[in-house]
């Protein structure tokens, strides 16, 4: 099932970017000679206005193949044969038509399950945020001069910028007022009692993993599947309620009294959290889960949907280029497919319906990113073909054939020698 799901994922994505092609070919009247989805030999096909429309036999993409994209020919219709900006838009159609892709599926994201507003959740009694007068339920506006409009945009600020000892300055909303602050960020001890839950609406009911079992809690006797009822005498209803309680009373090396039940009965046990490490704190914590939204929330949200994985690739591939992150932080075919089935696997318990979305949250992701990563202005790529038709533009005449064509082989030789590096460090890290 998961290959399946994959190459209809994949299928999706390129046909729609092929589809791009085409359609502004017809519209600047660009004879294109077959328009195919899937690859290798035909199975099916017909023949409309001059353009074949064929079905192949793998099922994976697609192509839009037009006269004269790669070879000279005096045809008026042909690609070559028409205004440099007709060809402009037609070439960047695809990496468009990929972003569209991703609106209109976070339409149904952005519908069904809504938006996480950029709402801070929690603050650190003391902490640098509650200083500067920061509060439960203010919406953060700006970070560092970066615009936040949801919540994972705070996630990602601060890891694109590790907080350090230097200053922070946060526009935050409340009540329609928008204000500004300085926060000095302070360090924090980290502590840990060794369990992972669920900070939603049901029981806090605790899981100890493998590597956990030196921790406070497994050491006092608790196991996985037991439920959190109470922390110091304060009683805890579900894991959003225990989130709540550690933000405004972080662990530190006091003792903490644990209330679990078990079987129907209750114990209590007095353990010291475990020191795990000290990091930087602007002392509020922030909201990541979606709430629904109206019509024009709906449109709204579903554009910052796509704007904000338009930023995350392009913030990641700068990170790549900077060194910080690496080849084997990318994934290629294999990586995605495998990331596709754990996704799919984690889904089916919870119904059809949140398949269908993570899915669509997944095709979004890599929408976006292939229509990022096709504008860079790489030979052989969409975006080293407009380097190339704006230079045209500039000096009102082409660059030799030849010299271009050279130039694409040799980026598509450097790419294909990547996507080799990146299918055997998937390889690698799967077995």
């Amino acid at each position: 099932m998961t290959i399946i799901i994959a190459l209809l994922i994949f299928s999706l994505i390129i046909v729609i970017h092929e589809l791009g092609h085409f359609l502004l070919a017809k519209r600047n009247g660009i004879a294109v000679t077959e328009f195919s989805v899937g690859m290798g030999p035909r199975i099916a096909s017909f023949e409309k206005n001059h353009t074949r429309y064929s079905l192949k036999i793998l099922p994976l993409g697609g192509s839009c193949m037009m006269l004269g994209e790669d070879e000279d020919s005096d045809d008026e219709k042909a690609f070559n044969s028409k205004p440099v900006w007709a060809r402009i838009s037609v070439i960047a159609a695809g990496p468009i038509f990929n972003f569209i892709l991703a609106f209109v599926l976070s339409l149904l994201i952005v519908g069904v399950v809504g938006y996480d507003p950029a709402i801070v959740t929690g603050v650190t009694a003391g902490g640098p945020a509650a200083e500067a007068g920061i509060q439960a339920g203010d919406r953060i506006v700006e970070i560092g001069g970066s615009s936040i409009a949801v919540g994972r945009e705070v996630d990602d600020y601060f890891r694109f910028h590790p907080m350090s000892a230097a200053s922070l300055e946060i526009v935050y909303e409340r009540d329609g007022e928008e204000y500004t602050v300085i926060l000095q960020p302070e360090v924090v001890e980290q502590y840990m009692l060794g369990i992972s839950y669920m900070a939603d609406q049901t029981p806090a009911v605790i899981e100890i993993a493998e590597d956990q079992t030196e921790y406070p809690l497994y050491q006092a006797g608790l196991r996985t599947g037991d439920v959190i009822t109470a922390i110091n005498g304060t009683p805890i209803a579900s894991g959003s309620e225990m989130s709540e309680y550690f933000q405004a009373n972080p662990l530190t090396a006091q003792a903490v009294d644990i209330t679990y039940e078990r079987n129907g009965e209750e114990e209590t046990v007095s353990v010291t959290p475990k020191f795990y490490q000290s990091y930087y704190s602007a002392g509020f914590s922030y909201n990541l889960a979606r709430q629904r939204t109206d019509v024009l929330g709906t449109i709204r949200y579903s554009a910052v949907e796509v704007g904000y994985w338009i930023e995350y690739t392009v913030k990641s591939l700068g990170m790549l280029f900077t060194g910080g992150v690496s080849l084997d932080d990318m994934a290629g075919p294999v990586g995605i497919v495998d990331m596709i089935g754990t996704t799919y696997e984690a889904s089916r318990s919870d119904g059809a319906l949140y398949v269908v979305l993570n899915m669509a949250y997944l095709t979004i992701l890599l929408s976006a990113n292939l229509g990022v990563v096709n504008l860079l202005p790489i030979p052989a790529l969409d975006g080293g073909r407009l380097v190339f038709l704006f230079l045209e533009a500039l000096r009102g005449k082409p660059i030799a054939r030849e010299k271009e064509g050279f130039i694409h082989m040799i980026g598509l030789i450097a790419l294909m020698a990547l996507m080799v590096v990146v299918f055997f460090n998937d390889i690698f890290r799967l077995f």
